[in-house]
This record gives structure tokens, sequence and C-alpha cells, in this order.
């Protein structure tokens, strides 16, 4: 297959780097992966151009957690899309959903009129909505050029029926991208049964952090997380998924 995307989402220089080597067509830039994916700051986009030309889509998220947001959560998200346009990202991942589980057209659209001229991606906002084949229908008149979805299950093999019907109704007109546990052998079972072209993934590898002195009983965040452990994305993943892409 020739016409594809990977997508590797990433939250450091590191990881981008790496997912760049092994053949990823673009990323998501994220911070916290390990809670899901918060908005990146600035410096880290501007310090990833400096030495990639990498297709960036930044993810826009200001928090953990559901996507149902206050009138300043919104303002934020609306002020950070509007700043990596500035910036110069070629797209942006975006996704708000009202209290019963529907797609919030009125801020969506004006999301997108400040990402004119972006990629806009309905993140996995999609997989907590009360209908995805509404929510599809919608996406599409609002312009969004792509779909990020495990198919409304954690894990995006438990997800392929879906995955495959949102596939058949998409008609070329939106671009239904697969994530939640993709790796090589996940696109090999998904791709035929799906059709699916867009596959998105972490690829991360757990390492041990440099630190030698290791403070006992002081911990910065939480208790069941490792001050000592970093996620970064491993590039021989990304080839791996790769190459199952070029060989299918």
């Amino acid at each position: 297959m020739k016409n594809f995307v990977l997508e590797s989402c990433v939250d450091s220089v590191e990881s981008a780097l790496a997912a760049e080597r092994g053949g990823a067509t673009r990323l998501e830039l994220c911070s916290n992966l390990i809670i899901g994916g918060t908005t990146p700051d600035q410096w880290l986009f501007q310090e990833i151009r400096k030495v990639s030309r990498i297709r960036i889509h930044a993810l826009i998220r200001p928090r953990f957690g559901d996507f149902c947001y206050t009138d300043h959560e919104f303002n934020i998200i609306r002020n950070d899309v509007k700043m990596f346009r500035e910036l110069g990202a070629e797209g942006v991942v975006i996704g708000i959903l009202k209290p019963d589980g529907s797609l919030n057209m009125e801020q969506m659209e004006i999301l997108m009129e400040e990402a004119k001229g972006m990629s806009v991606t309905l993140h996995r906002a999609f997989d907590v909505c009360a209908d995805p084949y509404q929510t599809m229908e919608q996406a599409k008149a609002l312009g969004i050029h792509t779909i990020l979805t495990s198919g409304q299950k954690n894990h995006s093999l438990d997800g392929k029926e879906l995955l495959r019907e949102l596939n058949a109704m998409s008609e070329g007109k939106i671009s239904i991208m697969a994530g939640g546990g993709v790796n090589a052998d996940t696109i090999r079972t998904l791709q035929p049964y799906t059709g699916i072209q867009a596959f998105h993934m972490s690829g991360k590898l757990v390492l041990e952090s440099p630190m030698a002195y290791r403070k006992e009983g002081v911990n910065m965040g939480l208790p069941f997380l490792s001050e000592f452990e970093i996620y970064r994305t491993d590039e021989a993943q990304i080839r791996d998924a790769r190459n199952a892409l070029l060989s299918l």
C-alpha cells in the first residue's frame, strides 16, 4: 500500500525524531501522553521545527478527562488553535462534546473558522460520543478532514466492526484513522478487514532515567507512577508499522 498515513503521537523532541527516523508520515504533538495527551506548548513545537520539517498536527486539549468544557476552557482551546495556526502547524486535533454526548456544533464551527487553512482531526472525543454515525455526518458537514477513533472501544481491534462501517460510510469525504493499541500486527489485521489507510500509534518504549541519586519517599505526581521512567517513541516500532503498511 502506498497512499497511507502513519501518525505517531509524541510529547518530546526525542520522540519526534525517533518517529521521523522510523518512517512516520506525520506527528500528533502533545504533552503528557501518560494521561492521554494535553496541549503542547509553543516551545516544544518550535524546538522540533529547528531540527525537523515533518508534518505536525497539534493536539488541543486543555486538561485530562472528558471533553465537555467550560467557557474559560473553550477560550483557551480557541486561542491555542489560533496560536498553532500562526506558528505554522499543518494541523490541529480537536473535539468538544455537549453534556448529552453529542458534538458541540456551535463551538466546533468557531474552531473550524480559527483553523482555516489547516488540516483538522476530530480526536477520540468521537469514541465517547453518544451516536458515532450522527457525529460522523456532523464532522463531514463541518469540513473536518480526519476522525481518529478506536471504534468506540479501548483497543482498535475490539472496535473493528465499527471502524469498518465508518470507513464504508466515509465515501472518500473524510479519513478514518484507527488508533488505540496500534502496532504492526494490529495493522496487518485491521487494514484488510476495514480498508482503513490511516493509523495512529505511540510506539512507546519505557526508558530508565539517567538520575543516579533517587530520593525515597517523595513523589512528584501520581503515587503509582515511577519518577524514574521516561516514555519515548521507539523508532523500531514505527518502522515495523510502516513496513507492515508497505507490504499490504
